[in-house]
């Protein structure tokens, strides 16, 4: 029997190789989306009073990290890992998404 070769980026995944350039492009840029987007948001949330009746009415006993805005801060460093990659290759001379 043949072997199927799958390619290293794994089964159902965009393949270079077959020409899907816009589709790579696409996702390049989702990877470095998300961070800048829950940064917005949390900016968004701040400003435009996006706390819940409950925070407001217990003050006294709120976690610094119950609420949208914190949420949306710790997503936005959890995502940084591509932009902490793309500046570390831009440093060295070398760029690979």
């Amino acid at each position: 029997m043949g072997e199927a070769h799958i390619g290293s980026r794994g089964c159902g995944a965009v393949d270079g190789e077959n020409g899907n350039a816009a589709a790579i492009g696409a996702a390049d840029f989702l990877y470095l989306a998300a961070a800048p987007t829950f940064a917005l948001m949390a900016l968004l949330t701040s400003v435009l009073g996006g706390a819940s009746p409950d925070a407001v009415c217990s003050i006294g006993s709120a976690s610094l990290l119950s609420g949208m805005v914190p949420m949306y801060l710790l997503m936005s460093a959890f995502h940084s890992a591509p932009w902490l990659k793309l500046i570390a290759s831009r440093r060295n001379g070398v760029y690979r998404p």
